[in-house]
């Protein structure tokens, strides 16, 4: 991993929206270290990480910090090895859609895009200003949450605060008591915060379907003279 996070530092450093989000504290601070040698602690004993290694900061190397439009906030990789790519929701895997997606894209077809039936890849969307960021980047192959105490939640909460401070306006879509923890790190004055349940089939208040959430911060975007994200989700990546 630390690798990856030296890969990582040096494309920030040679993109032309300048290092954004290794200005963050998480990169500054010896947490990113510290987070990587732990998990390289964990390769070392024999643990299979997902996403593999040069997908893991794919959600800040998809859409840098000037481009931020919209921020969705998931919990951490699919533990499937193949269906994680380093996006929060977004699967690449070659079986039946998760659960929670499938809920994600029938609400999104519901306002109106355009989803492929079977489709899962949401790199379109980060491309399109959607950070697609997980509160913990990695898990263990066959171990949902083997991460989540490892140290990435600092990077969840910088990259928040700082889409909040330096981001002119940005739909937070926070679904879930875990991502919905973190709306008070947004300046509401300036933001949308739009929330509900998870859309986990488990969430027993099932609040998700119906929320409108994709329209809504399309039409917030549109009254603050932004044209909105293309929800589409085409045939093919």
């Amino acid at each position: 991993m630390r690798e990856a996070l030296a890969d990582f530092r040096e494309r920030q450093r040679q993109a032309a929206d300048g290092a954004g989000w290794t200005a963050l504290p998480f990169f500054r601070d010896g947490a990113a270290e510290r987070v990587c040698d732990a998990i390289d602690a964990r390769l070392a004993a024999g643990a299979a990480l997902v996403p593999p290694p040069q997908d893991v900061f794919a959600a800040l190397t998809l859409t840098p910090l000037a481009r931020v439009r919209v921020v969705v906030l998931g919990q951490d990789p699919y533990p499937s090895p193949g269906d994680a790519h380093g996006l929060a929701f977004s699967y690449v895997g070659g079986r039946r859609l998760p659960p929670s997606l499938k809920t994600i894209l029938a609400e999104c077809a519901a306002d109106g895009a355009s989803v492929a039936p079977g489709r899962g890849d949401l790199s379109g969307w980060a491309r399109r200003g959607v950070l697609l960021l997980n509160t913990a980047l990695t898990a263990e192959a066959g171990k949902a949450g083997a991460h989540l105490r490892l140290g990435w939640a600092q990077l969840a909460d910088d990259a928040v605060a700082a889409v909040s401070a330096q981001r002119p306006r940005v739909a937070f879509l926070l679904w879930g008591d875990k991502a919905r923890a973190r709306a008070a790190l947004v300046d509401r004055d300036k933001h949308l915060v739009l929330e509900t349940g998870h859309p986990s089939p488990l969430n027993r208040r099932r609040d998700f379907p119906g929320c409108g959430h994709f329209a809504r911060a399309n039409a917030w975007l549109a009254a603050h003279g932004d044209e909105g994200v293309d929800w589409s989700v085409p045939g093919s990546a």
